[in-house]
């Protein structure tokens, strides 16, 4: 099984269940950004059309977890964390209007290598 490069924080998880009280099943999609700060999309489940590119990084809460083909490039070697923040969450997202919002916070995941001989 390979490591799931997605988490959240119990903040996170919370906000994920208020949310599926009220709208059902949910997914996430992250696309642009390019650093700590970038706001994670939170959709109903079948709302959002993804693409061919896009990569699955795992679950969280339940909830399938999206990212944009190149922005995988991007982040391959980075597990990100979904976290809640003051504030109002993307025009679309699930999460706007709760004056809570989810943000990706991201660490470097351990990378191997060889070295050529």
């Amino acid at each position: 099984m390979t490591e799931q490069k997605v988490s959240a924080t119990p903040a996170a998880l919370e906000l994920i269940e208020e949310i599926k009280r009220d709208h059902g099943p949910i997914m996430f999609h992250q696309s642009g950004g390019c650093c700590d700060g970038s706001s994670p999309m939170c959709y109903a489940q079948g709302d959002f059309l993804l693409g061919d590119d896009d990569v699955l990084l795992g679950e969280i809460g339940g909830a399938p977890f999206y990212i944009g083909g190149d922005q995988y490039e991007v982040w391959k070697h980075t597990k990100l964390i979904i976290d809640v923040v003051p504030g109002r969450g993307g025009m679309f997202s699930l999460d706007n209007g709760r004056e809570k919002r989810f943000l990706t916070r991201s660490e470097v995941c351990s990378i191997s290598y060889r070295s050529s001989p």
